[in-house]
């Protein structure tokens, strides 16, 4: 069948306009926003869940043009960029599904954008310190003998980037101190060798790192003096959801490969959310089984661009085979499940989780209803129970997140089964029922010696929230992760409005990406401080550092290098220099030597970024 499809921007609304090249009787639109819409005009909403939409058209003619117009419910999401078009679009006809042809996706690739020249160390993260001193050395690669330059080595040659090792190279030689600091080191650039200091193999590691960065940022023409260098914050971290988005296991080494390369050592791997549940878990197939999928005949219908039907898990040795690759590289993975919110599809895979007599009108900020498990149903507590006895021996990281953000304002409000709960166990409030459920999952991870950790709204409700010596992640803003520190906890610092790199780049509607927290530009990745000024009492709190990448934009995985690159830079910096290392403009022209070591990864390049 020949269609035809487009969609712009008009007004702050959407005008879509569909043409069929041979009468259609009865056709259905399908596609996702993101976030619930209604039609203006050209046809009528039959089904909806979340911003997936189904709109019964009228007949359409053969040849002629059908103009439906959509808008946005909520008048403060309003339609920011392309990225806010209908995603996964699709005609039904009988039982037939159709795909329409797709919308422009994902960062324009402009012209390249000149970049101001940097007189300092060409190097991200900046170095604690460096003493320079007269002259230079040209490099031809660095002959060596150490495991954790060889593991650098192998990491060079996975991005194809210039020759590292080489038998007749500078030569590395390699001391060890105990008392440096765990994952510093110090190197000494001579005309003649190079000599790397350190206490441990992270810190020889790293060391290696910081050489090549400087081989690739310099064409191997290396300043002499001398690096002394540690890392701000043991947590420095970068988030990648792959329940909206399958990224393919390919990718995500990648992106482990791009973490290493700056530094950073914890990748938050966000598989599980209201659209699915990624990892085949041998103890609980029915989960990973009937969530895989989405789009048609599935549990969960083509939200965010899943179209006709998208499928994606990782099994078993997909992460056996992460973890190692991570390991190698330093970096520890921290998996996440999603309680006591965000569990949609796990509520249609299991209706026992919920009340049967409910008759809230809970809504999620994506537009589900029903997205929230009820802590009184036993089935909730066995649903919870398997995955983390099934998480729990794939991730030899002794940490479990375990979600607890954007509980619905309504949520359990017309449960009769709640309503008791609460009486029984004493408490009032939605917040006061999430930190009880919080409380009993973390005893629950605990029990398997993984130390609990979750978003920031976990510190909220009776008893001071989750307790049980939890790891928070302050999201919308660091003035929760004040509170919270001083409350007790440790906090990583991940506000959107800086280190979200799902918001797009310019305010321009022909960009790209979220706008909802902020735009953020490269400059704002560092424009701000993890120990916010006059909280300098929440320093030994404050444990790290960490990004994020949000999949609902993306359909191919690529889509995510010039959300990163070189935004990622900014997180780096502030997750291992020390403070005020680096200002906006400095970045900027750092950020120009960095395109040859994303070019050497094969990462595509925001040159607005």
């Amino acid at each position: 069948m020949k269609l035809s499809f487009d969609a712009i921007l008009k007004d702050g609304n959407i005008r879509c306009t569909l043409i069929s090249a041979q009468k259609l009787v009865d056709p259905v639109f399908c596609f996702s926003l993101m976030a619930p819409g209604s039609v203006i005009t050209g046809g009528r909403v039959i089904r909806s869940v979340g911003g997936f939409h189904e709109v019964q058209l009228p007949p359409l003619a053969a040849g002629q043009t059908h103009v439906i117009d959509l808008t946005y419910d909520d008048p403060n999401t309003g339609v920011k960029n392309r990225a806010w078009l209908p995603l996964g679009s699709y005609l039904r006809v009988g039982d037939t599904c159709h795909s329409l042809p797709g919308l422009e996706r994902g960062v324009r690739m402009e012209p390249e954008l000149p970049y101001d020249p940097y007189d300092g160390l060409p190097l991200v993260p900046a170095p604690t310190k460096w003493s320079p001193v007269l002259g230079t050395v040209q490099a031809d690669g660095f002959s060596f003998s150490d495991d954790q330059l060889d593991k650098v080595n192998a990491l060079v040659t996975r991005t194809s980037a210039k020759g590292f090792k080489n038998q007749v190279g500078l030569a590395v030689i390699v001391h060890r101190q105990a008392d440096m600091p765990q994952e510093g080191y110090v190197l000494s650039i001579t005309p003649y060798e190079v000599i790397i200091t350190a206490a441990s193999h992270s810190g020889i590691f790293y060391a290696g790192i910081t050489l090549f960065n400087l081989f690739i940022t310099t064409n191997g023409l290396l300043p002499c003096g001398r690096i002394e260098d540690q890392p701000r914050f043991p947590w420095r971290g970068q988030h990648l959801d792959c329940a909206r988005h399958f990224f393919k296991p390919d990718t995500i080494v990648g992106l482990l490969d791009l973490m290493a390369l700056l530094k950073l050592n914890r990748f938050h791997w966000h598989f599980s959310d209201d659209e699915a549940f990624r990892i085949e878990i041998p103890n609980l197939p029915g989960v990973w089984q009937n969530s895989r999928c989405r789009g048609e005949g599935a549990y969960m219908p083509g939200v965010f661009g899943g179209g006709i039907k998208a499928c994606g898990s990782y099994s078993v040795s997909d992460v056996e085979r992460i973890v190692a690759h991570a390991k190698a590289l330093h970096i520890e993975v921290l998996p996440e499940i999603e309680i006591p919110a965000h569990s949609y599809v796990l509520n249609q895979i299991f209706p026992e989780m919920r009340d049967p007599d409910d008759t809230g009108v809970e809504e999620s900020v994506q537009g589900y209803r029903g997205n929230v498990t009820n802590p009184d149903c036993a089935k909730t507590w066995e649903v919870i129970g398997a995955l983390i006895d099934g998480i729990a021996p794939l991730f030899p990281f002794d940490y479990l997140h375990l979600g607890c953000d954007e509980l619905p304002q309504m949520a359990w409000s017309g449960s009769p089964r709640m309503a008791r709960f609460k009486q029984q166990h004493g408490l009032k409030t939605a917040d006061d029922v999430g930190a009880w459920v919080m409380r009993k999952a973390a005893g629950l991870a605990g029990a398997k010696n993984m130390r609990p950790a979750a978003w920031e709204e976990a510190a909220r409700g009776a008893g001071g929230g989750i307790g049980n010596d939890a790891l928070l992640f302050i999201w919308q803003g660091q003035d929760a992760g004040v509170e919270a520190a001083r409350a007790g906890y440790d906090v990583v610092m991940c506000p959107a409005q800086n280190v979200y790199f799902d918001m797009a780049h310019t305010s321009d509607p022909a960009d790209w990406g979220a706008s909802w927290a902020a735009i953020v530009a490269l400059e704002e990745t560092i424009n701000w401080d993890p120990v916010p000024v006059g909280a300098q009492d929440i320093a030994d709190k404050v444990v790290g550092v960490q990004g994020a990448f949000w999949g609902e934009f993306t359909q191919q995985d690529h889509q995510i290098e010039p959300m990163l690159a070189p935004r990622i830079l900014g997180l780096a910096t502030k997750a291992w220099s020390q403070q005020d290392a680096l200002a906006g403009s400095d970045l900027r022209a750092l950020a120009g030597h960095y395109r040859a070591v994303f070019d050497a990864l094969g990462w595509q390049w925001n040159t607005a970024a």
